[in-house]
C-alpha cells in the first residue's frame, strides 16, 4: 500500500504526460518554455485573472514573495510553529525574525484570536499555512491585518484547490504561494511552485527576482536570485491539471469513507475538523491519537504507511532556538504534535485497502 498513490495517477495520464514532455524535448526551451506560460495562463484563469508567476520551488515562492516586500533585518514576519519548515526559513534567510503564534485546536491552522498580540510596530508581513488540505482563517486574519496595513500571505503549498467562504486558496490575500512537490495535491515530479498576486507592480518585481533579479536582458536593477519553473515540470503540472478536479472530489470520498470508518472510536480518536466556511483538498488526512507511536508500529506490522507530520514543532527546532521560545510556549501546537499520525490519502487508494486500514485502526483500540 502506497502513502500516497503517485503510480495510480501517472497510469491514469501517461500518455498526456509523455506528449507534453516530448513536445518540450522537441523544442527544447528547457527554461521558461511555452509551457511555463500556459501553466500560469491556467492558473490566472482558475483565480480570477490574478497574476501568476511559475517559480523553482515553493520554498522559493516564499522567499521570492517576501523579497519582493523587501523583507530584512530588523523586520518580523508572523507564522504558525506547526509546519513545515520552509514558511519560517526563508524569514530567517532573509535576516529577519521569526514569530510564532499557536495554531486552534479544531483546525490545527493560524489561530487569529491570538495574531493581533504577535503583532508589533516591526511586522512586516503574515504567513498563514493551510495545513492538511483546508485553507486557515483568512477572513479574519486578513481583516487583523489590515487594520495595522501589513499584508498576508496566504502560503497554500498544502491547500490550494481548496475555498474559504467561497474564494479560492491563492487567490485570497494579497500574496498567495503553492508548491508543485510530487505528493502535493497538485504537483509535479519534481521541485516547482507558484506565486498568486493582485498587484501588478509586486507580480513585476518578482518576475524580475526569480530570474537574478533582470529587468531585461543584461539589465539587473535588483539582487534576485535563479527561480525559474522548468518546462517539463509544467508541463507535468498541465497533465495532472485536467484531472485535477475529478482528484479533488475523489480525494473527498476518500475523507468521507474514514470519517465514517472511525466516527464510532471517538473520543480515542480525534478526527480532522473541517471548518463550515471551508473546502478542503484532503492533502492528508490526519487523527489524533494519545500514542501515534504505537499505532503508527501497529500499521506497519500490517504493512500500512503512516506518518507523523511536524511532531516536533519548529519553535523548539535547534535552528530557531535563538528566538526564545520553550517546550510550553505554544501549547496547542505542542499537544497536536504529540498526538498526529496522518494515514494512506490519494485519490487513488482503494477502498478495500481503506478497509484495511480502517480495520486494523478498529483493532488497535479495540483490543483488550
Amino acid at each position: 500500500m502506497q502513502f500516497i498513490d503517485l503510480k495510480a495517477q501517472q497510469e491514469r495520464i501517461r500518455e498526456d504526460i509523455d506528449q507534453r514532455i516530448a513536445a518540450v524535448l522537441d523544442h527544447g526551451q528547457y527554461i521558461l518554455g511555452p509551457e511555463v506560460r500556459e501553466l500560469e495562463s491556467v492558473l490566472s484563469d482558475f483565480l480570477g485573472g490574478r497574476h501568476v508567476l511559475g517559480v523553482s520551488s515553493g520554498t522559493d515562492a516564499l522567499l521570492i514573495a517576501l523579497m519582493a516586500l523587501d523583507i530584512g533585518p530588523g523586520d518580523e514576519v508572523i507564522t504558525i510553529p506547526y509546519t513545515w519548515i520552509s514558511t519560517a526559513e526563508v524569514i530567517a534567510l532573509l535576516g529577519a525574525r521569526v514569530v510564532f503564534v499557536d495554531i486552534e485546536k479544531d483546525s490545527w491552522n493560524m489561530d487569529p484570536k491570538l495574531l493581533a498580540g504577535a503583532i508589533t510596530d516591526r511586522t512586516k508581513a503574515i504567513i498563514p499555512v493551510g495545513i492538511y488540505g483546508q485553507p486557515a482563517n483568512m477572513r479574519e486574519i486578513t481583516k487583523i491585518a489590515d487594520q495595522s496595513g501589513i499584508p498576508v500571505m496566504e502560503d497554500s503549498a498544502q491547500c490550494f484547490g481548496a475555498s474559504h467562504h467561497g474564494e479560492k486558496s491563492g487567490g485570497i490575500t494579497k500574496i498567495g504561494t503553492t508548491s508543485f512537490f510530487p505528493s502535493k495535491p497538485l504537483g509535479g515530479y519534481g521541485d516547482g511552485g507558484a506565486i498568486f498576486t493582485d498587484d501588478a507592480e509586486l507580480a513585476e518585481k518578482m518576475r524580475w527576482i526569480h530570474i537574478h533579479g533582470q529587468s531585461e536582458k543584461h539589465t539587473h536593477p535588483i539582487v534576485g536570485l535563479n527561480g525559474r519553473l522548468d518546462s517539463i515540470q509544467a508541463a507535468v503540472v498541465l497533465a495532472k491539471w485536467s484531472i485535477f478536479a475529478d482528484e479533488i472530489e475523489l480525494r473527498q470520498k476518500v475523507a468521507d469513507r474514514y470519517n465514517e470508518g472511525l466516527g464510532a472510536l471517538s473520543p480515542r480518536i480525534t478526527l480532522p475538523c473541517l471548518q463550515p466556511e471551508n473546502t478542503s483538498v484532503w492533502a492528508q488526512y490526519t487523527i489524533l491519537v494519545d500514542d501515534p507511536g504505537a499505532l503508527q508500529q501497529h500499521l506497519s506490522e500490517s504493512s500500512i504507511p503512516s506518518v507523523s507530520y511536524y511532531c516536533k514543532p519548529l519553535h523548539l527546532q535547534p535552528v530557531f532556538e535563538s528566538l526564545g521560545y520553550q517546550e510550553g510556549s505554544f501549547p496547542v501546537t505542542e499537544q497536536i504534535g504529540k498526538q498526529c499520525i496522518s494515514l494512506p490519502m490519494s485519490p487513488y487508494l482503494s477502498e478495500e485497502d481503506q478497509t484495511l486500514v480502517i480495520s486494523e485502526i478498529q483493532k488497535f483500540f479495540n483490543r483488550s
